[in-house]
């Protein structure tokens, strides 16, 4: 379970959240939207430790994050919204089991990991590619079994579709929708709802650094849309 209580972050003299209470369940699939600049980022980034709050609290599994960095970083995997640009390695086998060696895990429990998270997003017979032969949607699915290696509680992406052609989108969500399914709780950043509107449990949506909108898909279409908002 992910909790903000109260939380406020600033840049400088710019509110960029302001007074976030949400709490986030195991197994969830959760879809944050919002206009450019209301925050959306800035949240995720919040829990797992990659910022700091100003004010309030961010915990998992009831563990203020500042408290135990690496059990946060552990329990909610983040895949950022350029792949490339967090890659480490020069292979896809490499790069994924990145992670878990920093863990210190044996070799057999690393191996065991990297198979099964590739498996999982379709990559299994790409293990020994070279990341710069990769399409986006591939690097995408690398990306996301990098996360999965470290077997996370919570999977946070942040706009995982943009620069993806139609395929490479309808690849990714369908491994999503495979992972959803398996427990894993999924939270999407995404200004476009297309794709994640369908299999969601919940949308919360940002206003100002404030959460306007939190709620089921169906019962918040017409609320998302008086925000700006494109619902399906």
């Amino acid at each position: 379970m992910i909790t903000t209580r109260n939380l406020v972050h600033r840049f400088g003299d710019a509110v960029a959240l302001d007074d976030v209470s949400l709490t986030i369940s195991d197994g969830e699939f959760v879809v944050i939207s919002g206009p450019n600049g209301s925050g959306k980022t800035t949240l995720v980034r919040h829990f797992n430790g990659l910022l700091t709050p100003d004010e309030g609290t961010v915990s998992v599994d009831e563990t203020p994050v500042e408290d135990d960095l690496v059990a946060a970083r552990t329990r909610v995997g983040m895949v950022f919204q350029h792949p490339r640009d967090t890659f480490v390695a020069a292979t896809v086998g490499a790069d994924v089991a990145f992670g878990p060696e920093n863990l210190g895990l044996p070799r057999d429990e690393i191996d065991r990991r990297v198979e099964t998270a590739l498996s999982a997003v379709g990559m299994a017979n790409r293990r020994d590619a070279r990341i710069d032969t990769l399409s986006g949607g591939e690097c995408q699915r690398v990306a996301i079994a990098g996360a999965l290696a470290m077997e996370p509680d919570h999977l946070v992406l942040d706009e995982p579709f943009t620069g993806l052609d139609g395929p490479a989108r309808e690849s990714v969500v369908s491994h999503l929708e495979t992972l959803s399914g398996d427990g894993t709780g999924i939270i999407v950043v995404t200004h476009d709802l297309r794709d994640v509107w369908s299999i969601a449990d919940r949308t919360v949506a940002l206003r100002d650094g404030e959460i306007a909108v939190d709620g089921p898909p169906a019962e918040t279409a017409s609320e998302l849309t008086r925000l700006g908002i494109e619902t399906p």
